[in-house]
């Protein structure tokens, strides 16, 4: 699909129409070998190691800020590199941040029930977003923080501090909308699009073009018509409204269902982990990759506003690609040398069969 969506843009940039392949195919190669070093390493090494990575993180997100070091792309000083070889620091954050706050709630079983650790732990994960707005890199930033949130949830804070939670965040939301008039200009193109069709409701109306006349099976692979210049970052972000218009409804839904599959795994292992770090890591990782999911089909068809966010496994980009197979080893590890609460297991089976 990677090649599908992007062939047309990368003949008329680099002359080669197989340049962004060849790309993720490398980023591919070098993802397995990560998948295949974290499946082997035990977990418990990231429960020794978490501050250290953690502090690797917050190194990596200031150094990127620093003109002459951070390679600006499309606005944004958002990677570290030499050429098109480069990381995304943000990417590293979102795994970094999950580890290290897996471990905090693992060796402070029930603190966030006290409002100030809970308020001082918000804090400290909106310093850590400010970082990553400086860059600046919005959809990054949100998909950490809401990651975070979801564990913190899973850690059993009080309720109430959800609704204080939702008010803080919608007041910060506010201000950071008015304080750039690029993010006021999103909203206002996400209410109205066709307001301003050549500009900032561009991207979403070609979206919407391609998915609108797909059917059920599309226009059949390669086929897509959008991609010839009309769609934005067809390979990247918005490679799913190529997915639809090219493989129909149809694929789009065995995707979702894929991904869905993931996240449902993922939740069922965390659950069943008797190691709370395993369990609070596995169920952060699962966060983010349900959260990422959502975020860029829910902007591809138009309910939220456009925000730049890949498509985990599927969209151009070799940092998400690469830190999302590490994820997965992870993962797998966890899966493989994790103790299971085997009364778990058997509930589950007494489940299925009263059900038969």
């Amino acid at each position: 699909m990677i090649y599908s969506a992007s062939s047309i843009w990368a003949e008329y940039k680099t002359g080669n129409e197989f340049y962004y392949l060849y790309r993720q195919v490398l980023f591919f190669i070098i993802g397995l070998v990560g998948y295949i070093i974290a499946s082997k390493i035990d977990y418990r090494f990231w429960l020794k190691h978490a501050n250290k990575i953690f502090i690797i993180c917050i190194l990596l997100l200031i150094i990127v800020l620093i003109p002459g070091i951070g390679i600006v792309r499309g606005g944004a000083r958002s990677w570290i590199g030499i050429g098109e070889f480069s990381i995304q620091p943000a990417e590293f954050m979102k795994l970094g941040l999950i580890i290290f706050t897996a471990k905090f709630l693992a060796k402070n079983d029930g603190i966030l029930k006290k409002n100030r650790y809970f308020y001082s732990y918000m804090i400290f994960v909106g310093i850590i977003f400010g970082l990553i707005l400086l860059q600046p890199d919005f959809g990054s930033g949100m998909i950490m923080v809401a990651s975070i949130v979801f564990l913190l949830f899973i850690g059993e804070f009080q309720i109430k501090n959800i609704f204080f939670g939702i008010v803080a965040a919608l007041i910060g939301l506010s201000l950071m909308i008015l304080s750039a008039p690029y993010r006021l200009e999103r909203i206002i193109s996400f209410l109205n699009p066709w307001k301003d069709p050549l500009g900032s409701g561009f991207q979403i109306i070609q979206s919407l073009y391609a998915i609108s006349p797909a059917s059920l099976f599309g226009y059949g692979l390669l086929n897509s018509k959008q991609k010839y210049f009309f769609l934005p970052e067809p390979g990247n972000d918005f490679i799913f409204a190529i997915i639809v218009e090219e493989l129909g409804i149809i694929g789009g839904i065995i995707l979702i269902l894929l991904f869905a599959t993931l996240i449902y795994l993922g939740y069922r292992l965390a659950r069943s982990l008797k190691d709370k770090f395993a369990a609070y890591m596995v169920a952060g990782f699962t966060s983010l990759l349900m959260i990422q999911v959502f975020i860029n089909i829910a902007v591809v068809i138009g309910l939220i506003p456009v925000t730049g966010v890949t498509l985990p496994f599927v969209s151009y980009g070799g940092s998400s690609l690469v830190i999302s197979m590490f994820m997965m080893g992870i993962i797998c590890n966890v899966l493989i040398k994790g103790e299971k609460d085997l009364s778990f297991e058997f509930n589950q089976y007494k489940v299925k069969r009263a059900k038969k």
